[in-house]
C-alpha cells in the first residue's frame, strides 16, 4: 500500500536520492567498494528522509466535543497554564506531545471549527521537551473556534527544526483531523483547552496525530448549564 507524502518533503527526498542513484550507476560503471559504500550509505540517507516525510491516511472517531492529537509522539505534559497574553485569554489546560525524528511530523486539526487567530513568533531552538520550549522557542499559534468552544494549538520547533508550516488563514474553515501543516526535524505539538475540557491521556502515553482523544469538550449546552 502506498503511503503518501508531505509535499514539503519533495526537495529533501530528491536532494537526497539524485546523488545516491548517480553513485549507483557509478559503481555499476566502474566498480570499487569505496563507490558501493557510499552509495548505500546515501541510500540508507534517502530512506529516512522519506520515512521522516510520510504523511499516512487517518480517519479518528468522531463526536460532539471530541479534541484529538495534534501530532504523532509522546504526551510530555499535561499542565494548567496562563495564557492571558494568546488566543484562550486566561487559564487553560495544556497537552504537550512530542515529536522524536522517528515519529509523523504531519499536524492535523484537533477540532472543526473557524480559524479565529494565528500568529508566529521567532524564537531560540532549545530541546522541545524542556517546558519552557513553549515560550521560548520559535513557534506558530492557532485558535479555531468550534461549536462547543475555542482552543489553541501552538507548533513549536525543537533543537533540529528549521521551519515550521501551517496551511490555514484566520477566516478559513477547518475539519477536525484534516491535514493543519508539519515541523521539519524535531518538534514539538501543545494544544491548549478551556478548564471545563476532560482530559483523556496521561503524561507517558504514545499519541497518533488526527486518531487519539486527548480531551472531551462539553457540549454548548452543558457548558451553560
Amino acid at each position: 500500500m502506498r503511503v503518501p507524502l508531505a509535499r514539503e518533503g519533495y526537495p529533501f527526498i530528491a536532494a537526497a536520492a539524485v546523488p545516491t542513484i548517480a553513485l549507483w550507476l557509478a559503481f555499476v560503471t566502474w566498480g570499487g567498494d569505496p563507490l558501493m559504500l557510499i552509495a548505500a550509505v546515501l541510500s540508507a540517507a534517502t530512506i529516512a528522509v522519506t520515512a521522516f516525510f510520510r504523511d499516512p491516511d487517518r480517519d479518528g472517531p468522531k463526536g460532539p466535543g471530541l479534541v484529538l492529537a495534534a501530532g504523532d509522539g509522546k504526551v510530555i505534559d499535561v499542565a494548567d497554564a496562563d495564557e492571558e497574553d494568546s488566543y484562550i485569554g486566561g487559564p487553560a489546560q495544556r497537552v504537550s506531545i512530542f515529536l522524536s525524528l522517528f515519529d509523523v511530523h504531519v499536524n492535523r486539526y484537533p477540532i472543526s471549527g473557524n480559524v479565529e487567530h494565528r500568529t508566529y513568533e521567532a524564537g531560540r531552538f532549545e530541546p522541545a521537551w524542556r517546558r519552557s520550549a513553549s515560550r521560548s522557542n520559535e513557534r506558530a499559534s492557532t485558535g479555531i473556534r468550534g461549536d462547543d468552544g475555542g482552543i489553541l494549538v501552538r507548533q513549536i520547533a525543537g533543537l533540529a527544526a528549521k521551519r515550521i508550516v501551517t496551511y490555514a488563514e484566520v477566516g478559513d474553515s477547518v475539519r477536525r483531523g484534516d491535514r493543519m501543516g508539519l515541523i521539519r526535524f524535531g518538534s514539538r505539538v501543545d494544544v491548549y483547552l478551556p478548564l471545563s475540557a476532560r482530559i483523556k491521556v496521561s503524561v507517558g502515553q504514545r499519541a497518533v496525530g488526527g486518531v487519539t482523544v486527548i480531551a472531551q469538550l462539553p457540549s454548548a449546552g452543558e457548558a451553560s448549564e
